[in-house]
């Protein structure tokens, strides 16, 4: 059993990243239907978040049927964090996980995200006073390091869980790759060999079927996968790997009506949470990935992303699914 404190998760969970307009709360409920044991919210900073911004403070939205979940913050300031880490218990997730990963230029040119690997004393300060301050378990984020040359992951794994991280979840890639390239997991099969290391450690990296994500298992001795990029618009991914842990075989790809009933309710969900409009709008991304290999879908597609009345939206995707029916989709 992989425990992050006192939170149970099962014997090899699966952990959803959390992405920028994408980890909102109508597609983690996708993915938690669909077998995720364990969420994130979009990462939030921690400046919006003291400043009241509402994007930020939206962000703080959970709902019990995706407990257990965490709340993840980014930022480089320690009063800024601190401030931020009272907001996060108050909102009272599971556990809160600070990004030390994020390799946009705009976060870490404040020092922020992937942007503290270049400082890994700062970066174990920061995270030893929220994890004194936090009444959660915390839990962190990151990358290998900062460069090919500044791979200090390893060492980083026994400071962060000596000053108290109950978890510790790595991108096996570095902040100069970006999302470029083969995700490395070498590194993080060493952390698990590590005697010294007792927190569970998560792997992330290009995990996008049941085979790629028995053979890391196996070979890394992780305790457990986070899968980010696979997931976005392919929610399925959670349950075809756990079908294929259990049975050793690989699941179809989900059918026509499947696709469109999951997506009809990440629009009903989205719709609820964000209004008619801006549901409407924040649905759009979603579209070309959930209908992905469909021929002739491009004209479907137009209407899905330039209409705003819902009404509109579902027939379109109730002609999809009638026009569509019994035609065979691979991922």
């Amino acid at each position: 059993m992989v425990k992050i404190a006192d939170i149970e998760l099962g014997e090899f969970p699966l952990l959803l990243a959390p992405m920028e307009d994408v980890s909102d709360p109508p597609f983690r409920a996708a993915c938690k239907v669909m077998g995720c044991d364990m969420m994130y919210t979009e990462f939030i900073s921690v400046e919006g978040l003291i400043r009241d911004a509402a994007k930020s403070v939206e962000k703080l939205d959970i709902y019990d049927y995706e407990r257990p979940i965490g709340i993840q913050i980014f930022g480089a300031n320690l009063d800024s964090m601190l401030r931020a880490t009272e907001i996060v218990d108050e909102a009272k997730p599971e556990l809160l996980d600070i990004n030390f990963g994020c390799p946009v230029k705009k976060v870490t040119c404040k020092g922020a995200g992937a942007g503290i690997l270049q400082d890994i004393p700062k970066m174990v300060k920061l995270t030893e006073a929220i994890v004194k301050k936090s009444k959660l378990p915390v839990t962190v984020k990151t990358r290998l390091g900062w460069d090919d040359n500044t791979k200090y992951i390893e060492e980083v794994a026994e400071r962060l869980q000596d000053v108290g991280i109950k978890a510790l979840s790595i991108h096996g890639r570095t902040r100069k790759q970006m999302y470029k390239g083969e995700a490395d997991w070498t590194l993080i099969g060493r952390i698990k060999e590590n005697p010294r290391i007792s927190i569970p450690i998560f792997g992330n990296g290009d995990i996008d079927s049941g085979p790629k994500a028995k053979a890391y298992r196996e070979r890394y001795g992780v305790d457990g996968i986070m899968i980010g990029r696979a997931a976005i618009g392919y929610p399925w991914i959670f349950r075809e790997i756990k079908h294929y842990f259990a049975t050793g075989e690989e699941m179809a790809p989900p059918t026509i009506h499947e696709r469109v009933a999951v997506t009809r309710d990440h629009l009903r969900r989205s719709l609820e949470w964000k209004g008619p409009k801006l549901g409407v709008l924040e649905m759009r991304r979603h579209y070309t990935n959930y209908f992905r290999g469909l021929p002739n879908i491009k004209e479907y597609r137009k209407v899905l992303v330039s209409e705003f009345d819902p009404a509109v939206l579902y027939a379109t995707l109730d002609e999809i699914e009638e026009v569509y029916s019994g035609t065979l989709v691979s991922r």
